[in-house]
């Protein structure tokens, strides 16, 4: 999923990482610093104001680092001499906006210093990113570490956009996730924007008699063929990943069950009583949906691994 410029939510698998190891608390800064989360917010505020992808890629930013170690911001960690960090792997080439915890963790040493980790700020963010986007708002437990260890070898155990149901279920039981933690999560997708290249399998050689996968929706696939011809030059070319991208609601899900879905990985939800229930509960209730995803993002974004206060998220010293 390495062009999905936005959001593309993966969902990672065959590593171990530490699962609610350390208590997380939704005070744990009141009184060693009390204006975090106006800080963070009011960071993640001027970002979007001047660029609409921000909440896309800072919901992305924290599932991908969650996924990988565990919620320890090792996804800013910057390569270093023969060292490749997480985000210089091929899955993590598109992320960007990493200047916001940078400005947010600014602010925050000013304010607290050695006090805040990155970790907590990108769980905060992303809570806010969301919550901007006319998304839900929740309390978010905090008490992170950060982490000293960012491997480019270890996206590669990022699936790509062509996982079934079954390989998705893994990958999360695997976390402590359930099915509905899957269905809700697979929900981020509401926001953001995918290149071509991460659903061209879905359009053209589908399979050996097949060009295009019979489950799209015929006039949706039509216009995606457009934008995405076989031999595609066009480095930014791709496809929003609902109608509306910019906004947080449910709109994924309706898409979904009309045959309008990007990836295969989206498509899958359909393909097991139990998940298609759930995108048809989630699609008729928006309010069922945020409850689901609220749930499901404070159980993922309990997965700790870190073990220090970075002072600069770029960093190890």
């Amino acid at each position: 999923m390495a062009t999905v410029v936005g959001l593309a939510f993966v969902f990672l698998f065959m590593f171990p990482i530490s699962s609610h190891v350390r208590a997380l608390s939704s005070n744990y800064y009141d009184h060693t610093c009390p204006h975090l989360e106006s800080i963070v917010a009011n960071a993640v505020k001027k970002a979007i104001s001047n660029d609409k992808t921000v909440p896309a890629a800072l919901l992305r930013m924290h599932f991908h680092d969650c996924f990988i170690r565990g919620c320890d911001a090792s996804v800013l960690l910057n390569s270093k001499g023969n060292n490749k960090a997480e985000k210089d792997g091929p899955p993590n080439i598109s992320l960007h906006a990493f200047y916001v915890i940078d400005e947010a963790k600014k602010a925050l040493e000013a304010s607290c210093p050695g006090i805040v980790s990155c970790a907590d700020i990108l769980a905060l963010a992303a809570r806010d990113a969301v919550a901007l986007s006319g998304g839900p708002t929740w309390d978010v437990p905090k008490g992170r570490k950060d982490g000293r260890i960012s491997l480019a070898t270890e996206t590669r155990q990022l699936p790509a956009p062509t996982f079934n149901i079954s390989q998705l279920q893994q990958n999360f039981a695997q976390r402590g996730l359930s099915t509905e933690d899957l269905v809700a999560l697979s929900g981020g997708h509401t926001l953001g924007f995918s290149h071509c290249s991460s659903f061209q399998n879905r359009i053209h050689n589908f399979n050996a008699t097949l060009d295009v996968d019979p489950t799209m929706q015929p006039s949706f696939a039509a216009r995606l063929r457009s934008v995405c011809p076989a031999h595609n030059q066009i480095k930014n070319a791709g496809s929003p990943l609902d109608s509306t991208n910019l906004v947080f609601d449910n709109a994924y899900y309706k898409l979904l069950l009309q045959g309008k879905s990007i990836f295969s990985s989206d498509q899958a939800l359909l393909t097991t009583p139990k998940t298609k229930a759930l995108v048809s509960k989630f699609a008729s209730s928006q309010k069922a949906f945020e409850k689901a995803f609220v749930d499901s993002m404070i159980k993922m974004s309990s997965l700790t691994g870190g073990q220090e206060i970075r002072r600069d998220c770029r960093v190890v010293r």
